[in-house]
């Protein structure tokens, strides 16, 4: 029924930044579209240490990021100028297509008042065809976003297509991608009509065929089967899979189908040919220096 359990390994974005990072992983890179997945927090944020958790301005190639708040608020500035305020329960869908940078700051006055800060970020590859769009940013607001209530059972549908939901996020490929929350007790399973399918427990556990999984563990299903989860305690689920769009080579913060083309982004980077954010532009994360390249050597350390 399982086709693997992934463990939550502890990356760090910077000075007060730690996150659990959940793909890609070395036997599992992605599931459905999704390649990337970061759970940063919960996290206090004091106007102390505010800056220090600041992501700086970054460049992106070949996928959408989507950025999703439990708590906290984060300031989103790219390089088409967007200037956004990322809220609790909204969707952010950046497609960074041919080439985008962005930042991520923690300034907001009410978020420093001793708020907590918990973000889910994942990144959704794109399709060959569409790997040189444009790059675009989207916010969709809570109630654009439908919910499902049953008894012991809250879900919003954050993006695609599950249990019968629709909602307007602008996706480029087949996909799910779902917040659910349980009571102790209840019993739910998995969408179907996708081929594969994944589930990370962001809090609490969960019983599968007498199992417990808990917090920091993503479950990926093999396809076909029809799990059912019971809540062992209260919990929060992410829900996410789709259709695979083939094998995808990703360093650092790039993504593509092609080796050239993340050589190509990495000297675009370098040489200042993907633009800074207009609002958001006296300093930058310079590209990462490549100083040994041993046999399966990995990327260095990607940002959200």
């Amino acid at each position: 029924m399982l086709d693997i359990v992934i463990e939550a390994r502890k990356a760090s974005l910077g000075p007060g930044m730690d996150v659990k990072r959940i793909l890609p992983f070395r036997l599992r890179r992605m599931v459905g579209p999704f390649i990337f997945m970061d759970h940063a927090g919960p996290v206090d944020v004091q106007p102390a240490i505010a800056t220090s958790m600041d992501v700086l301005p970054h460049p992106h190639i070949g996928l959408s990021t989507v950025s999703y708040l439990f708590g906290g608020q984060v300031t989103h500035r790219d390089s088409l100028g967007v200037q956004q305020v990322i809220r609790p329960g909204e969707v952010n869908w950046m497609t960074a297509g041919s080439g985008i940078a962005h930042s991520e700051r923690f300034e907001d006055p009410a978020a420093l008042a001793g708020g907590t800060l918990e973000m889910i970020q994942t990144w959704v590859t794109l399709p060959e065809k569409e790997e040189e769009s444009a790059p675009s940013f989207d916010n969709y607001k809570p109630e654009q976003l439908p919910i499902f209530t049953d008894t012991g059972v809250w879900m919003r549908l954050i993006a695609g297509d599950a249990f019968g939901m629709r909602n307007d996020v602008k996706t480029h490929s087949p996909l799910f991608y779902l917040h659910v929350v349980l009571d102790q007790g209840a019993r739910f399973g998995l969408p179907t009509g996708h081929t594969e399918r994944g589930i990370y427990i962001a809090k609490g556990s969960i019983e599968v065929s007498g199992r417990t999984y808990t917090a920091g563990q993503m479950l990926v299903f093999n396809k076909g089967v029809d799990p059912v989860l019971t809540a062992k305690e209260a919990s929060t689920l992410m829900l996410l899979g789709g259709e695979p769009l083939g094998e995808r080579y990703i360093w650092w913060n790039f993504v593509s189908s092609r080796k050239e083309r993340i050589e190509q982004a990495k000297a675009d980077w370098k040489e200042g040919r993907i633009l800074l954010p207009p609002n958001d532009n006296q300093e930058f994360v310079p590209l990462p220096e490549e100083r040994s390249k041993p046999a399966g050597d990995p990327s260095p350390q990607a940002l959200s």
